[in-house]
């Protein structure tokens, strides 16, 4: 089974209960799990895993959490190429903020896509406007993520 890092940005704590859920239902399935403290590039390469998770919320116009933002920087600036790294998304918005709807859960997933890394499924995007439990829309996302990631690391 995969050994999978949960990155996650949260304002208000529902990234973070959503992230707990999330690593549970991983973990019920044989994974190792872990939601990351890493603030930086070298930290979060160092933890070893073969997939990231991406459990964000949107703050402000678009813009990711101030607990996520220092290790995005910190990808950003050091731009490590990641080819052999699985990732997944999942975006918490608001859809009545219009453009900027999940514009950190995007911004994520751009970065680490420009970083070679290779996403595994579509990005789930969870709108406030229609569910106030995300958790309960990312765990069914999450049963099939892990499926199309074990496939996706045994064809690697």
């Amino acid at each position: 089974m995969a050994r999978i890092s949960i990155l996650v940005g949260s304002v208000y704590g529902g990234a973070e209960f959503t992230a707990e859920q999330v690593c549970q239902a991983l973990r019920d399935h044989g994974h190792q799990v872990a939601v990351s403290e890493a603030q930086s590039a070298q930290e979060l390469l160092a933890e070893g895993s073969d997939a990231w998770l991406v459990i964000t919320s949107t703050t402000g116009c678009g813009d990711l959490p101030d607990n996520l933002f220092p290790l995005f920087l910190s990808l950003k600036e050091q731009f490590p190429l990641l080819p052999k790294l699985r990732y997944g998304v999942i975006a918490l918005g608001d859809s009545s903020y219009g453009e900027t709807f999940c514009g950190a859960g995007r911004q994520f997933d751009e970065l680490l896509a420009e970083l070679t890394a290779v996403r595994v499924g579509e990005r789930l995007q969870i709108d406030a406007c229609e569910t106030m439990e995300p958790e309960q829309v990312a765990l069914p996302w999450v049963v099939s993520w892990q499926v199309q990631l074990s496939e996706a690391l045994a064809e690697a």
